[in-house]
């Protein structure tokens, strides 16, 4: 029997019924929800989530302006730009693709978006008001797309053992955070975890989250694990979008697994467009 597969469309789908409702409370007060975007040069993956947030954004009536900047421009020119955005009324969210060129400092450059405009949640104020539980502060958005998609699906995550293989800020940390939060018992993984293929097997919900083909191959896996593919990865051909799992083996042993493509990148956009709606609810007083 193979697996089912979880899609991003039906989710994302239903997240934009619940927006569009609040997006027309907005625009009859006169404000029409705005996400700045900046992208540094053209890496695929950005390239890939920008269509994917502008189809998002432009069927539900958000405003997107976009600031393209070539890939060795200078930190201060950037700065500059989010600068001049912070300042503008009209853009209530501010998001760059990372990661930075390099040379950068990544901390300066993140931190200098403003709070209430980190609709992706990547500064440091942003990250302490999440992870100290207040109200304020946007939870990093591909984390938050998980726990969206095991809500819809109705897959049960407390009291469930949970495994989330990769640790950074961007991705792993957030999801590990957020499943903590559902009441799950949460393990996270990394390069220097010993046995992974062990501490994998044990989980009822895998979350994989390091860039990097077939880092999950059958041997990790058990029939009724859940498994959340976030991993946006090119087969060696660079022809298919991969995700992090084998999902030919996967898909002969597990419950579920979501769909690379056509997964959680759906629903990750329309967390997107939600915490732009809420931020421009913030800013019009409407919350």
């Amino acid at each position: 029997m193979s697996a089912e597969i979880l899609r991003g469309a039906p989710v994302a789908e239903a997240l934009c019924e619940q927006l569009k409702p609040r997006i027309r409370a907005l625009e009859e007060q006169g404000v029409t929800p705005c996400l700045g975007m900046i992208r540094i040069g053209a890496r695929e993956g950005d390239l890939s989530y920008e269509r994917s947030a502008t189809k998002r954004c432009e069927a539900l009536g958000i405003s997107l302006r976009k600031h393209v900047l070539p890939g060795d421009v200078t930190q201060e020119e950037l700065l500059r730009v989010i600068g001049e955005w912070n300042e503008d009324a009209s853009v209530h969210g501010i998001l760059f693709f990372r990661p930075l060129p390099e040379g950068m400092d990544a901390r300066l450059v993140c931190d200098a978006i403003a709070p209430k405009k980190d609709v992706d949640g990547i500064g440091t104020r942003s990250m302490a008001a999440v992870y100290a539980g207040e109200e304020h502060g946007f939870f990093p958005c591909t984390a938050q797309a998980v726990i969206e998609m095991l809500r819809y699906y109705e897959l049960p995550i407390c009291g469930k053992r949970a495994v989330v293989v990769g640790r950074s800020l961007v991705t792993g940390r957030p999801a590990a955070l957020l499943l903590l939060r559902e009441h799950a018992t949460v393990t996270v993984c990394h390069t220097r975890t010993q046995d992974l293929a062990a501490a994998v097997r044990e989980a009822d919900i895998v979350v994989t989250a390091t860039g990097h083909i077939n880092t999950l191959t059958e041997e990790h896996l058990r029939p009724g694990q859940v498994v959340i593919d976030i991993g946006i990865n090119y087969d060696e051909r660079r022809q298919r979008l991969c995700g992090d799992v084998d999902h030919e083996a996967a898909e002969k042993i597990v419950r579920c697994i979501s769909a690379v493509p056509g997964g959680i990148g759906a629903v990750t956009s329309t967390i997107l467009a939600s915490h732009v709606v809420e931020a421009a609810e913030e800013y019009a007083g409407v919350k």
